[in-house]
């Protein structure tokens, strides 16, 4: 494992915000609780469609990440959106959705859209592969915008979902070469699907992975949350950092991994503001801790968890 050099650049951490009062509220909120980048939904993320943005939302938005100095790094495309359906319905407001996430990713300068690769609904893995590949290639050509990379991102693999492999988001790439994308790494999927992070064999193995099959440089951002179900259970259910089954040993892990370390991480994480406060904090003591130090903080670290909160993760 390449290690971080204590001296290197800062590193880039921050945290999903809501857009709810209007879309500059986003970069408030994540000035508020320390964030250097944030990840927004550009509209509600259950629904379809929107209105579209009024001119004077789009220059307040563009102001407020001057005013603020956080980074905008990413939009999170609808829930709804399935790129790998086989019901022609569904694929076809899926198609629609995408196209405009792209565009007002475009509007707002946000530079990468993080989608889910979706579900096959039982039509098998490599009919699913090329469906998205379809979906991204006929999104981009009707949203005709340049300057934002749609990201694929890992899943757990719950049900017929794509993307719980790194040769998935491979295949994926392959058939679309000319277009912009790139993959969003979840830790808290992977983890879920099969790598256990706690160890530093369990990130080479990861990191081996996508180098062989995407390349490690397509991942391009990180989701960083804890899971609270163990590994390999294909369930996703986020927990906060250090309060789940990765506990703080996989963050530490991650946190001096070159050149993950130097990725924008977003903290996807429950219990609000406050908890990604926490957590921002949290991660960046992590950051500055030798193995030694986090031996010996993580049991006072665990004593002021509530148990509750603790979870089977933690040791």
């Amino acid at each position: 494992m390449e290690r971080r050099q204590a001296s290197a650049e800062p590193l880039l951490l921050g945290a999903h915000t809501s857009i709810a009062g209007g879309l500059h509220l986003a970069l408030e909120r994540g000035q508020r609780v320390g964030a250097d980048v944030i990840q927004i939904f550009a509209k509600n993320q259950m629904q379809w469609s929107a209105r579209p943005y009024r001119p004077e939302e789009v220059s307040r938005f563009r102001e407020a990440v001057q005013e603020t100095g956080v980074k905008p790094i990413t939009v999170h495309a609808a829930y709804l959106i399935n790129p790998a359906s086989p019901r022609p319905e569904i694929w076809e407001l899926s198609l629609q959705a995408l196209v405009d996430e792209l565009q007002r990713a475009h509007l707002l300068g946000i530079p990468y859209l993080v989608v889910h690769p979706g579900s096959h609904l039982g039509d098998g893995e490599e009919t699913g592969l090329k469906r998205v590949a379809r979906t991204l290639e006929a999104a981009y050509r009707r949203a005709e915008v340049e300057g934002v990379t749609v990201l694929l991102e890992t899943t757990a693999g719950q049900g017929h979902t794509l993307g719980y492999r790194p040769d998935h988001l491979a295949r994926i790439l392959e058939q679309v070469p000319e277009l912009p994308l790139g993959v969003c790494l979840d830790t808290c999927h992977v983890f879920a699907a099969g790598f256990d992070l706690r160890s530093p064999e369990g990130w080479e193995a990861l990191i081996a992975a996508f180098q062989i099959s995407t390349g490690l440089s397509a991942v391009r951002v990180l989701h960083v949350n804890d899971s609270r179900h163990p590994v390999g259970s294909r369930k996703d259910r986020h927990a906060r950092i250090g309060q789940g089954y990765m506990g703080l040993q996989g963050f530490h892990l991650l946190l001096h991994q070159e050149p993950l370390c130097r990725l924008p991480m977003v903290l996807e994480i429950p219990g609000g503001l406050e908890a990604y406060a926490g957590d921002l904090v949290l991660l960046r003591k992590l950051a500055e801790m030798s193995a030694d130090d986090l031996a010996h903080w993580q049991r006072q670290f665990n004593s002021q968890l509530e148990p509750p909160e603790r979870g089977p993760g933690i040791r």
